[in-house]
């Protein structure tokens, strides 16, 4: 099998699905998590086979020429994610499948989904489509309530590592939650007449990650 599945982490496997799949119109997904007792590789082996998913490139832009949708798979131990695009496939009759425009990815504290947003395109029309990561709403509303509880109490430096630990690939949106959080724990901290936490020192920069394993073997393209 020379399709490459297995995530190298929870932030590759974000990666792989935002940069990459959602992109190129990967929109209708089925979720599942695999029992622990059985072997993942037996899973990866039976949904690739079932939906014809190891395809070239070339025959998946074959596919889409006749209206075909085509599918990805990608899997985080025993998390598991089927993506297919536009057109008929025996997947979207057999599955449960939603739609991630207008129902997000749930993954590991994440939300992830495909929607229209950012800047207007020059010339007027509607802001473009594009792939938008962000923690999810219970995850973001924890997360915010446990920092602003420790503004009240923390020094500066130990409320920093906090902020530089919290663990989500930095994202637009992940980057504007996070100096939302900032705002409320210096609004805190400011009524306790404790100094503020900088901007400059919360960790915003994204960094890229080897989306897969480095013992799987080769992706083909997504076309």
């Amino acid at each position: 099998m020379n399709y490459r599945c297995v995530a190298s982490s929870p932030e590759g496997l974000v990666q792989q699905v935002a940069v990459s799949y959602l992109r190129h119109g990967y929109w209708w997904y089925v979720t599942g998590r695999l029992p622990k007792s059985k072997d993942p590789v037996v899973l990866d082996r039976k949904l690739i086979d079932k939906y014809g998913i190891d395809l070239s490139e070339r025959q998946r832009s074959t596919r889409k020429a006749k209206g075909l949708a085509n599918m990805q798979y990608i899997r985080y131990q025993h998390w598991f994610l089927l993506l297919a695009t536009e057109g008929h496939h025996p997947f979207k009759s057999q599955e449960q499948i939603r739609d991630c425009r207008r129902y997000p990815i749930r993954f590991e504290g994440y939300s992830i989904s495909y929607r229209r947003g950012g800047v207007t395109p020059s010339g007027g029309g509607s802001p473009k489509w594009h792939a938008c990561v962000r923690i999810d709403p219970p995850t973001y509303r924890q997360l915010k309530t446990h920092l602003v509880m420790r503004a009240k109490h923390r020094k500066a430096e130990t409320l920093i590592e906090d902020f530089r630990r919290i663990p989500f690939a930095r994202y637009a949106p992940v980057r504007r939650q996070i100096l939302n959080i900032q705002r409320a724990v210096n609004h805190a901290r400011k009524q306790a007449g404790f100094e503020k936490i900088p901007i400059s020192a919360l960790a915003l920069r994204r960094k890229i990650v080897q989306p897969f394993a480095v013992e799987a073997n080769k992706l083909h393209e997504v076309a």
